[in-house]
């Protein structure tokens, strides 16, 4: 059968459709129209702050705005992304976030040697946000904290005051949490903080018989964010009254109406710190070609004093009085870091880059989720409310006028299950988890996808094209704990160029063993009678593109498909990796202060010393949160004000 969207430029598309769709929503959502006066850019920008931060994403707008609470600190936060679009806002429009082109960086991997063999160039995409708010502006807005072993081993290398007990503080005031309370879990939840997460209010059909195959197989339904991870689950989101709840609508807008000690500039690019012995006058604007070298900025001391950005077509310099505050991401926090002369020595030398501290570690340690994709089971026609039928008028007139219905969450019905698929290690501590998605592989008949996920058009349609009018849903799977390292590294010396990503998926034999044990394991979820008696469910059993001539459902098979069909599931983390004076790839300290220079931190998923099992968003949010903690009684100040 012949995809007949092949032939229909999906950039074209977007480019067509993102516009009208935001002058739809610009006439009913109030909300954008009050943001941009919220973030309207300060009318004069001071030359020197206490604290600069780059990066507005889940641990940059934190820490901004709890620093701001010191009535006495000037705190400046630098985004190079612009202000959230107007579909942002809206729960059940989630995944225009996804779409390469559309508030993001466009980051793709190397050519990755172990994988990725049915997608094009065998690069993976990872779409991470461009935008003020960061990924909380763009994501699932799932809300799972990973598991309280992950941060138990942080502590355990050597990072000490980041075990459990001692974070779940941080992820309790961060949160105002909206589930009914139980005797069990009630504990581990907060009341009254800023980010509001709320429980998806109604189970639909399809996710409630996901939840009863986990109870077929032994699993209890649970709240992952309370004492137990392991088992099936209903999402919580970061939603509140039917909009999404980002970091910037969570902290940043408050802090703004509250202190005007706090300016919030986006777009603009943080080109590197620079040296403070290239800045003749440390108060002129400086004007130079976007080519040249541009630096966050260090005395003779190595103290980072400042930052170097860009913005409405000058490039201007701020200074800091105490910190600057690197929270861009696990992928473009290193590189800031190596522009400024913060890295592996011989590698910034490679690029003609004057040394400021060699910190090996910079960029390394790149970890990432493997997702394994096109898992998908067909069902009787009808049985469960498809995405055409949830995205009636009906829906959108509610939405519009009291914020209510399907699209005040994602559309269709999600589950979660967490599962320890493997005989070694504490069995309470899980290696995979499935995603409930209530669409086949097929939703869109190949006009998105591919370009979302980066898939060969060819190989996907010859995949997925015998479902295509198909009802189904989706059991994507990730593994948790990847044994699998990679890096990120400099391009070139150019800040405007993207770095180069080698996740290096799969080059750990543990990850594609393991997977294979989440497949059968998927498998068996779905094959379960409270899928398969009431809706017939049926697993894809096609032999996927590149494994023909291989038994199906072999360890071999699978295997196969594994390296076809696994790419990343945009959860980068650890290359600024936080760890001891020991350990010759830590990049920061336990109290996130960067090593071989002073007033310098990092504050994102960079830090992760091992990636969290579950979605990375709340665990740097906590980040963000203790780190401004630390920061204030580093600087004699109450810490929990």
């Amino acid at each position: 059968m012949i995809n007949r969207f092949n032939f229909v430029p999906t950039a074209m598309t977007m480019a067509t459709l993102l516009p009208m769709l935001r002058l739809l929503l610009s006439g009913i959502l109030q909300e954008t129209q009050q943001a941009r006066r919220d973030f309207e850019p300060p009318r004069h920008l001071a030359r020197y702050y206490d604290f600069i931060v780059v990066g507005s994403g889940s641990g940059g707008s934190v820490t901004a705005s709890r620093l701001s609470e010191v009535p006495e600190w000037k705190v400046l936060v630098l985004e190079a992304g612009g202000l959230p679009p107007q579909e942002s806002y809206v729960p059940g429009l989630v995944g225009l976030g996804y779409f390469r082109g559309n508030n993001n960086w466009d980051y793709v991997t190397e050519p990755q040697r172990h994988g990725l063999k049915n997608f094009v160039e065998r690069r993976g995409t990872i779409p991470h946000a461009r935008v003020l708010g960061g990924s909380t502006t763009t994501n699932g807005m799932l809300y799972v904290r990973g598991n309280r072993l992950d941060f138990d081993h942080w502590a355990d290398f050597g990072n000490p005051g980041w075990d459990y007990d001692s974070v779940l503080y941080y992820f309790k005031k961060a949160e105002d949490y909206r589930g009914i309370p139980t005797n069990e879990t009630e504990q581990y939840h907060g009341r009254g903080g800023p980010l509001v997460v709320t429980p998806e209010p109604k189970t639909g059909k399809l996710a409630q018989a996901f939840l009863y195959a986990g109870m077929e197989l032994g699993f209890h339904v649970v709240d992952p964010n309370g004492r137990e991870q392991i088992g099936f689950a209903k999402p919580e989101y970061t939603i509140c009254g039917g909009l999404r709840c980002s970091v910037a609508q969570a902290y940043l807008r408050p802090a703004l109406r509250r202190n005007p000690n706090l300016h919030v500039l986006y777009d603009a690019f943080v080109y590197r710190l620079a040296k403070y012995n290239k800045i003749q006058n440390p108060c002129m604007e400086i004007t130079y070609n976007t080519n040249k070298i541009l630096q966050v900025l260090f005395n003779k001391h190595k103290r980072a004093i400042g930052v170097q950005y860009a913005y409405r077509g000058r490039i201007h310099t701020a200074y800091a009085k105490k910190e600057v505050i690197i929270s861009a991401g696990a992928l473009a926090s290193p590189k800031l870091l190596m522009l400024s002369g913060v890295g592996p020595s011989p590698h910034l030398k490679h690029h003609k880059l004057k040394v400021v501290a060699d910190v090996p570690g910079v960029g390394q340690n790149l970890q990432d989720h493997l997702g394994v994709y096109g898992l998908t089971w067909t069902i009787m026609p009808n049985s469960v409310d498809t995405l055409n039928n949830v995205a009636s008028l009906e829906s959108v007139q509610r939405y519009v006028h009291y914020r209510k219905g399907t699209f005040s969450a994602p559309l269709g019905d999600y589950g979660s299950a967490w599962a320890k698929v493997t005989k070694d290690g504490d069995p309470s501590f899980p290696d995979v988890q499935l995603y409930l998605s209530p669409a086949a592989f097929n939703m869109d008949m190949g006009l998105f996808l591919p370009h979302i996920y980066g898939f060969d058009r060819n190989k996907y349609s010859d995949y997925a094209s015998p479902l295509f009018g198909r009802d189904g849903f989706t059991m994507n799977l990730y593994l948790l704990r990847p044994k699998s390292r990679g890096a990120v590294s400099l391009r070139s010396k150019r800040p405007r160029d993207l770095p180069v990503i080698d996740p290096n998926y799969m080059s750990h034999p543990y990850d594609v063993e393991t997977l294979i044990e989440g497949i059968r394991f998927a498998i068996k979820v779905g094959n379960c009678t409270s899928l398969t008696k009431r809706f017939k469910a049926k697993f894809h059993d096609m032999i996927v593109p590149g494994c023909e001539g291989i038994v199906f459902n072999t360890n071999r098979y699978w295997a196969c498909y594994i390296k076809h069909m696994a790419s990343s599931f945009w959860h980068p983390a650890g290359t600024c990796k936080m760890g001891p004076d020991t350990d010759p790839l830590a990049v920061v300290d336990s109290r996130l202060r960067v090593r071989g220079v002073r007033g310098l931190r990092v504050i994102d998923a960079s830090i992760m010393p091992v990636v969290v099992s579950g979605n990375p968003n709340a665990p740097v949010i906590m980040i963000g949160e203790k780190g401004a903690d630390m920061i204030k009684e580093d600087w004699g100040m109450h810490a929990h004000m």
